[in-house]
C-alpha cells in the first residue's frame, strides 16, 4: 500500500525534469547534489531546534526536490553507482537523524506545554527509529535480491507530512500541531516497518526467489550491496 500513487510520484519526477537535465548539461555529480540536499536538511532541522519552524518546513521540501534529483540525474547521464547507491542512503539516515533531533531540541527548549513535553520527545525517538529501520528493510532486501517499496509512511510521504502543515501553520498553538504530527510520523512509520517485514516474508517464499551468496565477511544482518541509487 503507497500513500501517494505511483502515477503521481512519476508525474512529479516529470516535472522536475528540466532540472535535472540543466544539472546534467553542467556536469553536476549526483553526489554533490545528494550532499547539497543533505545539507538543506540539516539547515531545516536547525530552523526547527531554533523555533523557526515555518523554515523548517520549507527547507524541509526543498530538500525533498534534491532528494528526487540525485536519483533522476544519476540514471538519465548513466551515472549510476554501487557507492552513489551507499552514499546516498547514508546521508538520507544522517538526514533523518539531524531532523528528528532538531524538532526534538525545538520541544525541549519550550516548544511544547509541560505536560506534554516527555511524549513528545518519546515520539521523536520513535519516529527517527522507525524511520531508519524502514530505510534498512528496503536497503536489506534489495541485498538479498527483493524488493520492499511499501508502506503508508515512505520518505516521500513523511517529507510531504511534516513539511507541508509546518510550512503553512508553523507548530501551531504551544506546539500542539507539530507535536500530533510528530506522533501520526512515529505511528506511520513503525506500521511501515511492519508492513515491509510482512511483504518481504512474502516474497521471499516465493519459489523463484534466488537468494545471492553472502560473503564470508559479511556480517549478519548486513545488506551485501545496495541495488538501487535511491532511498525509500
Amino acid at each position: 500500500m503507497n500513500v501517494i500513487p505511483q502515477r503521481v510520484r512519476d508525474g512529479f519526477g516529470k516535472l522536475i525534469d528540466p532540472l535535472a537535465l540543466v544539472f546534467i548539461r553542467l556536469h553536476v555529480r549526483p553526489n554533490l547534489i545528494t550532499t547539497v540536499g543533505t545539507l538543506v536538511v540539516i539547515a531545516s532541522a536547525m530552523a526547527f531546534g531554533l523555533g523557526w519552524v515555518r523554515w523548517g518546513g520549507l527547507l524541509l521540501l526543498v530538500s525533498g526536490v534534491f532528494d528526487l534529483l540525485d536519483g533522476r540525474v544519476a540514471r538519465r547521464a548513466d551515472m549510476t553507482t554501487t557507492f552513489g547507491a551507499f552514499y546516498d542512503s547514508t546521508l538520507d539516515r544522517v538526514g533523518e537523524s539531524a531532523l528528528f533531533g532538531g524538532i526534538a531540541l525545538f520541544f525541549l527548549r519550550g516548544g511544547v506545554a509541560p505536560e506534554r513535553l516527555t511524549l513528545a520527545v518519546v515520539g521523536c525517538l520513535v519516529a527517527l527509529a522507525a524511520s531508519l529501520i524502514v530505510s534498512y528493510t528496503r536497503a536489506r532486501a534489495e541485498g538479498l535480491g527483493l524488493t520492499a517499496k511499501v508502506g503508508i509512511a515512505q520518505r516521500a510521504e513523511r517529507v510531504l507530512l511534516l513539511g507541508v502543515p509546518t510550512l503553512f501553520f508553523g507548530a501551531g498553538n504551544r506546539g500542539s500541531l507539530l507535536f500530533w504530527i510528530v506522533l501520526v510520523l512515529a505511528l506511520a512509520t513503525s506500521v511501515t516497518v511492519v508492513q515491509r517485514v510482512l511483504y518481504v516474508a512474502r516474497a521471499a517464499r516465493e519459489p523463484s526467489v534466488r537468494r545471492p551468496p553472502r560473503p564470508r565477511d559479511t556480517l549478519p544482518g548486513h545488506a551485501a550491496a545496495l541495488q538501487s541509487r535511491k532511498g525509500p
